[in-house]
């Protein structure tokens, strides 16, 4: 029987739609299951020593001279960027090129949502393969819950829903569940109709689709690994940044995770 408790839930399916109250006194999971929130979980769990998170890829590339040696990671329409020396795959990252190593990360949904999350007071990066490993997490810190999707350029997308209802379904067997919103209800019953095939449903997304004309399926595969990796999520650390006064977001790994 799951311990006693009343972990209150909400879904907000885009950035727009967060207000100060889902931030506030809040811990706040963001999801780009295709692939941004995907890829710094299996970054960090290949031994990345931190990713830095930058509205786009200009920020990012300009930041490199202030981090020596940091790799550059990103997409722009799916693919990598000029000169950038990873792209968003998350099956890209190996321990033994990657470990200790810093990212420079921008994609085109995925951290643009986290930058509008910085404000909460506990945040993760979340996805189906660590949907479990983040409910854990956030039974534990007993914090009300806001989990946030990405979508895709504005427009709400079903994967990151998926994600969010993971996480919801992990959530009811570790204690009991509030959900405070239609959305919350939504994205728990989108998980439940489709996590029997979740390849087969991330293939019939749009953020799917365009992942096949582009050429990079395997990520949907990759993304699409239930529970895979079960080692405990890494919270950001969010600053003021001096320039303009906006948030600026980091994770920063302090563990030894074993492979995949």
């Amino acid at each position: 029987m799951p311990p006693v408790g009343n972990l209150s839930v909400n879904v907000c399916f885009l950035p727009r739609d967060l207000e100060p109250r889902d931030l506030a006194g809040r811990a706040v999971v963001v999801f780009d299951v295709l692939r941004a929130t995907t890829s710094i979980t299996a970054a960090l769990h290949a031994g990345v020593k931190s990713i830095r998170i930058f509205p786009t890829t200009t920020d990012a590339a300009e930041a490199r001279s202030k981090y020596p040696g940091a790799l550059l990671c990103g997409e722009e329409h799916c693919l990598p960027p000029p000169g950038f020396d990873l792209g968003n795959s998350p099956g890209a990252f190996d321990r033994s090129l990657h470990a200790g190593r810093d990212l420079l990360m921008s994609t085109t949904n995925g951290t643009r949502a986290l930058l509008a999350a910085a404000g909460a007071t506990r945040g993760y990066a979340g996805a189906l393969v660590n949907a479990t490993a983040v409910a854990k997490c956030l039974a534990q810190e007993n914090l009300a819950v806001t989990l946030l999707c990405a979508g895709t350029n504005g427009v709400i997308a079903m994967e990151d829903i998926l994600g969010a209802g993971a996480v919801i379904h992990s959530l009811r067997i570790l204690t009991a569940v509030r959900l405070e919103s239609d959305s919350a209800l939504i994205a728990d019953r989108v998980f439940a109709a489709s996590r029997h095939d979740l390849p087969a449903a991330l293939r019939l997304v749009r953020g799917g689709l365009n992942l096949i004309e582009a050429g990079l399926e395997a990520d949907i595969d990759f993304a699409a690994r239930l529970d895979v990796i079960e080692t405990p999520p890494v919270a950001w650390a969010s600053r003021p940044c001096q320039r303009d006064g906006t948030q600026e977001i980091a994770f920063v790994n302090s563990g030894d995770a074993p492979k995949i």
